[in-house]
């Protein structure tokens, strides 16, 4: 997998065409398009994303439909149609050459700094315990990579931008995961008798090796090596349903988000929101320039930091058993805030890297 992942070097150097061919709306085949527009396309682009958040939450709240059908929903786009579009991204991508290095390295440099300063907040500032401020940390940090940022990225950026973002999904859950249960072994887990080093990796592993997202990544790659080309039947089950996660999976979200809502923790959640959806992009912007990325990968590695938390960290918060008011609420807040964060850091990342 390294080898593949390894061979994106095109990804990191290819130069976007230009501030005028950024675009997004649904034109081809009910899929995100990507072609030129003489409106403000970033704009446009932010508000159509979040405006079918928006719609699924509507439909949620009106009960109009059951916040229920967001988890079938949710449940079809993760498990079946974003993995066919992260194989078809390993499958099809142009690779050539060098280890994303500096890429991981700007994204996560960033996301320590917003998760220390989110566990710091949340313990230091708002004088929750150790165990809460592990949950504060991921949701300053833990960015929804999948169900907005892959329909977001494909829209700004198009399949370009797309074959980066694959670069850092997939190694951030796994990443992601395993630092919570680490973090939360040696500074949350105050009280209790710690697991097991054996009994971490095991549950780990279990999670990572079974989550469809990664196993999309991975029979891509796999594909990949054979060099065989997919068969016409498969090549047209595979378009159909993966040109429909990016919508799907939005809707999924705003649904979803009208069952959870927010559950108290007001002040806190917006004080983590604000980490999440300032700090963190502000520190990409910055490691981006530090470690001289492409300007398209600096641009992706921004909106990426700049996506608002993802389910992820509620349900890492329900598996250690604290903070899932907490988690919930600001995955909620930072939704509804990103639609005018995401704007801004866009157009930052257009002035800043060209």
């Amino acid at each position: 997998m390294s080898t593949h992942l390894a061979a994106c070097s095109s990804c990191l150097s290819e130069q976007p065409s230009g501030r005028d061919e950024i675009v997004a709306n649904i034109a081809d085949d009910g899929a995100l398009a990507y072609q030129p527009s003489g409106m403000s396309s970033l704009t446009e682009t932010v508000f159509f994303v979040f405006g079918l958040v928006a719609l699924g939450y509507l439909s949620g709240w009106t009960g109009y439909l059951r916040a229920e059908v967001g988890n079938g929903l949710s449940q079809f786009a993760v498990a079946i149609a974003l993995p066919l579009l992260l194989f078809r991204t390993m499958v099809s991508a142009d690779f050539h050459g060098a280890a994303p290095w500096h890429l991981w390295g700007a994204y996560f440099a960033a996301v320590i700094v917003a998760w220390t300063a989110g566990n710091l907040v949340t313990t230091r500032m708002f004088g929750r315990d150790a165990a809460i401020g592990v949950v504060g940390g991921i949701s300053a940090a833990f960015s929804n990579t999948v169900l907005v940022g892959v329909p977001l990225v494909l829209g700004v950026y198009g399949q370009d931008g797309i074959d980066i973002l694959s670069l850092i999904v997939a190694i951030h859950l796994p990443t992601m995961m395993m630092a919570s249960i680490v973090v939360f072994e040696l500074f949350g887990g105050q009280g209790r008798e710690p697991d097991p080093p054996l009994v971490l990796m095991r549950g780990f592993l279990a999670n990572i090796l079974v989550n469809p997202l990664i196993a999309g990544i991975l029979i891509g790659l796999a594909w990949r090596v054979t060099e065989l080309p997919l068969p016409p039947l498969a090549v047209r089950f595979v378009d159909a349903l993966a040109d429909i996660a990016g919508p799907l999976a939005l809707f999924a979200v705003g649904l979803g988000l009208s069952k959870l809502g927010i559950s108290g923790n007001a002040r806190l959640s917006l004080a983590l929101s604000a980490l999440k959806l300032m700090l963190m992009p502000a520190a990409a912007l910055l490691f981006a320039w530090l470690f001289g990325l492409p300007p398209l990968s600096a641009k992706v590695a921004v909106a990426t930091a700049a996506l608002p938390a993802g389910i992820n960290s509620y349900l890492i918060a329900i598996q250690f058993g604290t903070g899932q008011a907490l988690a919930s609420s600001q995955m909620t807040l930072s939704t509804g805030l990103a639609v005018i964060t995401m704007a801004f850091w866009l157009s930052v990342a257009e002035i800043a890297f060209g």
